[in-house]
């Protein structure tokens, strides 16, 4: 499962209006190769299903996943700061033993 904060709720939902995004639209959340660390964090709006995809729904928010990316991200807070050391969207990931000083790239 893949949780997401009151932040992360309200900042998507700023997003996918301000850039009228069609309805249905979610969270696509995935691991990808790359980064200081080895496996970096990708996040997209997207309103299309793919076949693999896992689906979960918390705080109202609809978050898809790849089989793969899901096996990296099982137990995952998605959360936002918009605080001084930059505005995004943040990884809680239980599965990093080790993380880049962004925040972005992650290792296992």
């Amino acid at each position: 499962m893949i949780t997401v904060s009151n932040a992360a709720k309200e900042h998507a939902a700023h997003l996918i209006k301000e850039e009228r995004k069609p309805e249905g639209t979610f969270i696509r959340v995935g691991v990808d190769g790359g980064g200081c660390s080895g496996l970096m964090y990708n996040l997209v709006f997207d309103h299309e299903m793919k076949q693999g995809d896992q689906v979960f729904e918390d705080n109202g928010v609809k978050v898809v996943v790849d089989r793969k990316s899901f096996l990296y991200l099982v137990g995952t807070e998605l959360d936002y700061s918009g605080g001084l050391n930059g505005k995004g969207f943040v990884f809680k990931n239980p599965n990093a033993s080790r993380t880049c000083g962004c925040g972005e790239s992650f290792s296992v």
